[in-house]
């Protein structure tokens, strides 16, 4: 059973709002600690950005995949490539994040992460859509 907010659209939404954001803000003063060759705090605002995609964005995604995902296919079945498409948005979130945390582990922050981190936004912008519009929407009818 999933929780009240992630079934009310407008809840919903703003949760998904504010966590993209936040990751948006994130990425911006970490390029502009790479532009202005502060690697010390570049580094620390990357681990600080990949622990708040982790925190925010795939614990609510774990949370929609246990409860809500579940739900809506228990009660539509028709919604199940929906609910696919929606699921592989958080996988391919998850391994960019995977991806951004090893590379921490062997490289100094650099451009390519600015990349990582601008892939992140643009999925979960589309992700965001894609649920309100296909799902959530969809559920209210």
């Amino acid at each position: 059973m999933s929780g009240p907010s992630l079934r009310k659209p407008d809840a919903h939404s703003s949760i998904h709002e504010a966590a993209l954001n936040e990751a948006v803000e994130l990425r911006d003063l970490f390029q502009k600690c790479l532009e202005d060759g502060e690697k010390e705090k570049a580094f620390q605002v990357i681990e600080v950005a990949i622990e708040h995609w982790e925190s925010r964005t795939l614990k609510h995604a774990e949370a929609e995949e246990e409860g809500l995902y579940k739900d809506i296919v228990d009660e539509n079945p028709d919604m199940i490539s929906t609910v696919i498409q929606l699921t592989r948005d958080h996988d391919l979130m998850r391994r960019i994040v995977e991806n951004m945390k090893e590379r921490l582990q062997s490289h100094q922050p650099d451009q390519l992460m600015i990349t990582l981190l601008d892939s992140l936004v643009i999925i979960d912008q589309i992700h965001n859509d894609d649920e309100m519009n296909k799902l959530l929407n969809h559920e209210e009818k």
